[in-house]
């Protein structure tokens, strides 16, 4: 029997998002397939999903001795994946729903709205990088206590220069969450993407586009 189409089409909010980076952002992504595999991709909902990123890294170029990296397109350039923008946005309003007045604060269930009915279009999102610009590198100390004492090791990341843009569309299935969604975004101005967002890494400012 024929299909009549998608019944859901039209329903919802569509919000096309041009993001732009205020401060560097670090990859989050092992560049060596194993652990990512063992790690990060065999934890994703759909099989698929996690077979396609593994596929992603063992086609990359090796990043020389970084511990995370962004995946790249077959053409070299480098992009997040969608389900990175939907850990910001759990992120945003996790943060968001301890300040009275704000509409998170309201938002009961938030991580099963995000789950359900927020979704992020494209699947991969390529770093459209400052003209002449390069992906650079991040190195940090990581501390931690133990009952040896303190250690202290070396954590290293590839980088996308601020002014990177990244362009993107987000469904909101429910329309009343739309002013939400916007809300968490704007918190991105204050709270970063990706790694050591703590220290303002990944900052951005954002703006709808027609």
């Amino acid at each position: 029997m024929k299909k009549d189409g998608n019944r859901l089409e039209g329903i919802g909010e569509r919000i096309d998002v041009r993001l732009t980076l205020l401060e560097e952002a670090l990859g989050m992504t092992p560049g060596d397939p194993e652990i990512y595999g063992n790690w990060i991709a065999s934890k994703a909902p759909e099989p698929e999903n996690g077979a396609e990123e593994v596929g992603v890294i063992e086609g990359m170029d090796a990043v020389e001795d970084a511990t995370t990296c962004f995946p790249r397109t077959e053409d070299g350039v480098p992009f997040c994946w969608d389900y990175q923008i939907k850990g910001f946005f759990k992120d945003a309003c996790s943060a968001l729903r301890r300040v009275p007045g704000t509409r998170s604060s309201k938002l009961t269930a938030f991580k099963k709205v995000i789950d359900g009915t927020v979704f992020v279009e494209q699947r991969r999102i390529p770093f459209q990088l400052p003209e002449g610009a390069e992906c650079g590198r991040c190195e940090r100390p990581l501390r931690a206590s133990s009952a040896s004492g303190e250690r202290v090791a070396l954590a290293a990341s590839e980088t996308v220069p601020a002014g990177t843009v990244l362009e993107f569309s987000i469904l909101v299935m429910n329309p009343k969450d739309a002013e939400t969604v916007r809300e968490w975004l704007d918190y991105g101005a204050l709270r970063g993407l990706f790694q050591w967002r703590n220290s303002g890494k990944g900052r951005f400012e954002w703006e709808e586009v027609a």
